[in-house]
């Protein structure tokens, strides 16, 4: 933790109250861990933030510090829906006028069915259970609700053709997720973009990009990679990510022919099923 600034996030600042109340208390870290019932290694990263404790945990600390249930009561608040490095990027989506996304390998998560979602889960993941799957899965599918109110961002989608190629959970999974994109693209609530093979290499081959722009504040850009991503407001940064996504986009295909072939590959994926 920074100490000249103090608590960064909220998750530091619940870890620097720990800290505060257990010296309070005249209690080191290992005392602390003894009634705990865990390690002092896991209470040195409870109070610098990098972790959360789990609620049976956090009401042991209550006990030993005699808070009553404060830093269980705290931990709901704190219990991420998602992971650190994108908790941020949701809250901007809720704020955003206009949404460009470019996805290189994956439907961008905003536009992902619930099978979809699981199949992508279930590939990467060790040990996972039913309802890790389900609640994950429920968890990114609505985040599809920021495009059905009435202050719906405008939101341009750009796809390599890998990524309606590729099939993720077998062609019945495939099938109807691309139908659900050419759906919401017909009816007017995205801009929809296909980057064909045939045209080679292209700006934005390197990786997924989102870009957003709000009424009262500057755009920002975000380009992800496995269990990590990264959110840019330096202008610098944005103006070249933002070059990059025209770039890309004009060596997409029109509207109506991006549109066509996501139809037709849906259709492929469908009759692969028989």
């Amino acid at each position: 933790m920074d100490e000249t600034h103090g608590p960064r996030n909220p998750r530091e600042k619940y870890g620097e109250e720990l800290r505060l109340r257990r010296m309070a208390s005249k209690l080191t870290q290992e005392a602390l861990s003894e009634m705990v019932v865990c390690s002092s290694t896991l209470i040195s990263h409870f109070e610098a933030g990098r972790r959360l404790p789990r609620l049976e945990d956090a009401q042991r600390i209550d006990r030993a510090l005699g808070t009553d249930g404060f830093f269980a009561r705290w931990l709901e608040d704190l219990e991420a829906k998602y992971a650190d490095h994108f908790a941020a990027v949701a809250e901007l989506e809720q704020q955003a006028r206009t949404i460009q996304q470019f996805a290189l390998a994956l439907v961008p998560g905003m536009l992902q069915t619930e099978s979809y979602a699981k199949a992508l889960f279930r590939a990467y993941r060790t040990n996972h259970t039913k309802e890790e799957l389900d609640r994950d899965a429920v968890i990114r599918t609505k985040r599809s609700q920021l495009l059905e109110g009435p202050l719906r961002p405008v939101v341009w989608t750009l796809l390599d053709e890998a990524v309606i190629r590729r099939q993720v959970g077998g062609p019945e999974v495939m099938a109807e997720q691309l139908s659900r994109i050419a759906d919401m693209a017909e009816s007017g609530r995205l801009r929809l973009h296909v980057l064909p093979f045939r045209v080679g290499a292209h700006a934005l081959q390197q990786s997924l990009l989102t870009l957003m722009s709000f009424e009262d504040s500057a755009p920002v850009a975000y380009v992800e990679g496995f269990l990590t991503g990264h959110l840019m407001d330096d202008p610098a940064l944005v103006g070249a990510s933002q070059a990059a996504y025209t770039l890309a986009l004009s060596d997409a295909m029109p509207r109506q022919e991006s549109l066509a072939l996501v139809r037709a590959t849906a259709e492929e994926h469908a009759h692969d099923q028989q």
